[in-house]
Parts: C-alpha cells; structure tokens; sequence
C-alpha cells in the first residue's frame, strides 16, 4: 500500500485507542533524509512508546572507530573495537562510556564515515543483536535502513518513508545549518545520490522495502501531517486486529 502527498482531511491525533495498542514494534524505514528520526520522535511521544535511533548508534560506531584509526576492512580491528565499545542510549542522547556524544556523532565526517562503518557485517550484527534486546525492554518506534525487513521482520507495523534526493537534499542542509554548519546544497545532492546507490547495494542490510510495509511519500508533508497519516493506520490496524480476535 503506498500513500501519497496529499495531507489527510480532517486533523487526526493518536486516540486512547491507539495508545493502547498491543503493539510492540513499529518500524520506520527509507533513506537518508526522508524524515525518519523526525517522524520516528514524534510518532514515539504520541503513543509512549520508546524511540529507538538506530542511525545514531551506527554513527556512534562511526565516530568510535575514527578516533581509533579503526580500518573497516580488517575484521580484527573491528572486532577489538567493538569488544571495548561501551555504547549507551539514555532517553534521547547517545553515550560512548561517560561521554555524550550526541552532537560529535553529527558531522559529516562521521556521516562519511558511517556509511563505510555500516558495511561491516560485524558492526550489523553487533548493533542489531543490541536493537533486539532493546525491543525486549520496551514497545519502540525504531527507524533506519533494515529494521523491518532484517532487525525485525515480525514487525507488528512497518512504514517505509520515500522523498525526493531534492528534498532530502534541502532537509540535510537545514540540519547542518541549525547545527552550524553551513554546506553547499549541490555537494550534498550528490553525497545522497551516491548514498542511495551503496545503501541498494550493501551486500548485508540493504535499503529495501518489505513486502508488507506501508510505503509513505512525505515530500510536500509536514512531519505533523505524516504522524497523521500513520496515526490512522495504526488506529485502523488496531481495530482490524480487535476485530479478528472478537470473531
């Protein structure tokens, strides 16, 4: 099923009835820049559910591995950095050790560097076996690249969010000049395009929708009027799955 950028017609919020889902997992895939994390946060408050920015713990590794000169192709030293790695997730700040890293972990060198770390079968299977105890803890909203088609593929609600590389494009800039540091919007396109191309092709975690998720375009859509949308689906899955089990 996909949906389209036209904002739904009445203003919806998350009912009593959706927050009281027996739902446990509800991922949110697409690519770089369509609007996960935004999404993800906000969907998360609304429903009390814990917000799971598995972006941030690959980015965490990232940053990890550069200032240990870490090479991303020598098994060794990845499996040494990971063994001494101390990567926290307290609310909505990620942790290496006592140190907040949740600024450090945004720049793009760390961004270049992420996308190298995340080809690493080690680091994946590292992060996802972390993502699935957190599951086990709490009902989460998780969003990244393979959450409902690798991490969990038992998914009660999957989204995947798509946008246009242009928007995504300007949606990357805005982030990097709220945090000060203004980018060429060009070089940007260019670094996302080529971002979509290794994330198609990783041999291990590759950026693919799954089957049953709900395909969800947000070019034109504020992250308010998504949440919506998905609101209403949820609501909708909810009362289906009621439905069946009073049958």
């Amino acid at each position: 099923m996909e949906y389209s950028n036209q904002a739904p017609q009445t203003r919806m919020t998350c009912d009593s009835s959706v927050r009281d889902t027996a739902f446990t997992v509800i991922t949110i895939d697409g690519p770089a820049a369509s609007g996960k994390s935004t999404v993800a946060k906000m969907l998360a408050q609304h429903l009390g559910f814990r917000y799971l920015d598995t972006g941030a713990m690959y980015r965490a590794v990232a940053l990890a591995g550069l200032r240990k000169g870490t090479d991303w192709n020598d098994a060794d030293q990845v499996s040494r950095l990971l063994e001494g790695l101390d990567l926290r997730l307290v609310g909505s700040r990620i942790f290496l050790a006592d140190e907040d890293v949740s600024e450090a972990i945004r720049t793009p060198e760390v961004t270049r560097a992420t996308s190298i770390a995340a080809d690493s079968p080690l680091v994946r299977q590292y992060l996802i076996a972390k993502q699935r105890d957190i599951a086990r803890q709490a009902s989460i909203i998780t969003e990244g690249r393979d959450q409902g088609t690798v991490v969990f593929p038992e998914a009660d609600c999957k989204f995947f969010l798509v946008a246009s590389p242009e928007e995504r494009a300007r949606r990357r800039c805005r982030d990097f000049e709220r945090l000060g540091r203004p980018v060429d919007y060009e070089h940007v396109l260019k670094e996302i395009l080529e971002r979509d191309e290794r994330d198609r092709q990783r041999p291990f975690g590759a950026l693919v929708r799954a089957k049953d998720a709900i395909e969800i375009n947000t070019d034109g859509l504020s992250p308010e009027e998504v949440v919506e949308t998905m609101c209403l689906i949820i609501a909708n899955r909810c009362k289906s799955e009621h439905n069946r089990e009073n049958r």
